[in-house]
């Protein structure tokens, strides 16, 4: 198995990249932000001001795929199985939660990647990493961002792993897909984005994190195409 379903969003595009065109960019964009004088810790309270996080928050990393398929580069999701204790059904990137025998977050997750969808770590070229991403039930994610060349090959396991799919990274940067939603929780309206997607319900801490992506990389880009 390689390939999962892969959408189209239509003409509407902005940014179709390759997955040199990614690189280059995403390299910019980190080298801006390491200009900064402190790294943003971003997450579920950026658009909920007053939420509260856990002081203690158990730590997590996720991987993004980014593929490089013929007519634009993707974006690799998955959707967890029904049969899971937590987020099951959602939409997430393969990852988990940090444990001890990991040598690194970065190692997190790799490993994680493997367990759940059989993407060797030999095909993922890790080429950064994103601001945690601090969730209201109380993980801190690190995310890092892998470049994987086709063809290779996943092994979803299905315990863990409903579907394997992706999106084009021309979808992910577009702003006008960055919408916000909210709903009712515990007497509280919590807000939180989503990616209007035709099959699967892209929201929370997963729509956060692409978004912290695209305004990363649309910034690069802005400076780039200004000559800065």
């Amino acid at each position: 198995m390689e390939q999962g379903d892969v959408f189209s969003p239509g003409n509407n595009r902005r940014l179709v990249l390759s997955l040199d065109d990614f690189r280059n960019i995403f390299s910019r964009g980190l080298r801006q932000n390491a200009i900064r004088e402190q790294q943003d810790i971003l997450g579920d309270h950026n658009l909920n001001p007053g939420m509260s996080i856990p002081e203690e928050t158990k730590p997590a990393a996720v991987l993004i795929p980014i593929i490089g398929r013929e007519k634009e580069a993707t974006i690799l999701l998955t959707r967890r199985s029904d049969a899971l204790n937590h987020h099951a059904g959602q939409v997430s990137f393969p990852g988990g939660r940090h444990e001890k025998s990991d040598l690194s977050m970065r190692d997190t997750a790799l490993r994680e990647t493997e367990e759940e969808i059989g993407l060797n770590r030999d095909a993922v070229e890790v080429i950064g990493e994103l601001s945690k991403y601090e969730t209201r039930t109380g993980f801190s994610v690190k995310p890092f961002v892998g470049l994987i060349k086709p063809p290779f090959e996943l092994n979803v396991d299905s315990k863990e792993v409903a579907d394997v799919f992706e999106v084009p990274i021309s979808f992910v940067l577009d702003r006008k897909n960055h919408e916000r939603h909210s709903r009712e929780w515990q007497n509280t309206m919590r807000h939180f984005y989503v990616f209007p997607h035709p099959k699967y319900y892209i929201w929370g801490a997963t729509a956060g994190m692409l978004v912290n992506l695209a305004e990363l990389m649309l910034a690069a880009d802005e400076t780039r195409r200004n000559g800065s």
